[in-house]
């Protein structure tokens, strides 16, 4: 199966993205680093409507206790636009 050349741009857009507001620093796509996997994360989200929302939410203020004590640090510089596209990669 082939990803289109839309998706493949709007993952590479995400993902410089995730590297500029330095969230790959606790976070990678399929390893747990300091926070959950990318893939984890959309997993345990998979079919909630309710996910996108709550997650950029998280980003944002920061938070801790979802995936263990480890917290993560409020993102208050990260722009909604940008919060929205890389959690809907996360999420996709």
């Amino acid at each position: 199966m082939y990803a289109s050349a839309s998706s493949f741009a709007f993952a590479q857009s995400a993902e410089e993205l995730i590297k500029k507001d330095g969230c790959s620093a606790c976070h990678a796509n399929d390893k747990k680093v300091v926070g959950p996997a990318y893939n984890d994360v959309a997993a345990k989200y998979k079919g909630d409507a309710k996910a996108a929302a709550m997650l950029a939410d998280k980003v944002k203020k920061g938070g801790s206790g979802v995936w263990g004590q480890v917290p993560m640090p409020p993102n208050p510089q990260v722009s909604d636009a940008d919060l929205k596209t890389m959690v809907a990669y996360v999420l996709s």
